[in-house]
């Protein structure tokens, strides 16, 4: 591992948003192969990674259950919508010669593995990029959750949320000109707030397990390993 590099495990929580690119659904292979090369880049320059990948670019529980469905089988569908991602960018990474394994919180044998935490590390430390699927494999609790609980697991010394935008803004900065990005916020700063950085649970164990947080833009290419080597990209929640 470089002693330029800051981190050494990380966790990476990647919206099911953020395989869309320019598309209203679903994944668009070149974003999800320009996904898989800089996972790939920052596991070979000795990082030890996860990944969290949501499903709202197929389903999303919450959404389901608005429209009337009941919110138990929408959330179920948005766990098997988040093990198709996973599948998708373990395809990804593999053909761009890295090593994946895609581990479920609801077993799905015939496609992944059960999640076992020490099995995960296991994966982790033979350097393979491990991607957990299905969030918590609870209803009720969203995937920024099961990346908190995931970072925690497995002692991430950061836990990164992959977004469309380049940081936690004092407004929404799609619809306020004046919106100021803040470079660090606390944890408690994030709560009162009610920032949209992740949800309240998420947020309140990152704060309770001491893990760091940095939201960033991962539209831009390189983004991921400038992180990696300390770059001040995007906001960074910690303890203040």
């Amino acid at each position: 591992m470089s002693t330029s590099l800051k981190y050494r495990r990380i966790l990476l929580k990647l919206s099911g948003e953020a395989l869309m690119g320019e598309a209203d659904y679903g994944i668009d292979p070149k974003v999800i192969r320009r996904l898989a090369d800089e996972i790939i880049e920052v596991q070979r320059a000795g990082i030890q990674i996860g990944v969290v990948i949501g499903g709202g670019n197929i389903f999303r529980g919450a959404g389901l259950a608005a429209a009337g469905m009941d919110r138990v089988t929408g959330d179920h569908m948005g766990m098997l919508a988040t093990v198709m991602n996973a599948l998708a960018l373990q395809d990804a990474i593999e053909k761009s010669g890295g090593f994946a394994r895609v581990m479920s919180a609801i077993q799905i044998h015939d496609v992944a593995e059960d999640y076992i935490r020490r099995r995960a590390i296991r994966h982790i430390e033979k350097g393979r990029i491990v991607l957990f699927a299905a969030g918590t494999g609870n209803p009720f609790f969203t995937t920024d959750s099961a990346a908190a609980l995931r970072a925690v697991e497995l002692g991430a010394d950061l836990l990164l949320k992959a977004t469309k935008v380049d940081g936690v803004y004092t407004s929404d900065p799609a619809h306020h000109d004046d919106a100021v990005r803040y470079d660090r916020l606390s944890y408690d700063q994030v709560i009162e707030r009610k920032l949209a950085v992740m949800d309240t649970a998420a947020i309140a164990l990152c704060r309770d397990q001491q893990v760091p947080l940095r939201i960033y833009d991962v539209t831009v290419p390189g983004n991921l390993m400038r992180i990696m080597h300390g770059e001040q990209v995007g906001t960074l929640v910690d303890c203040g």
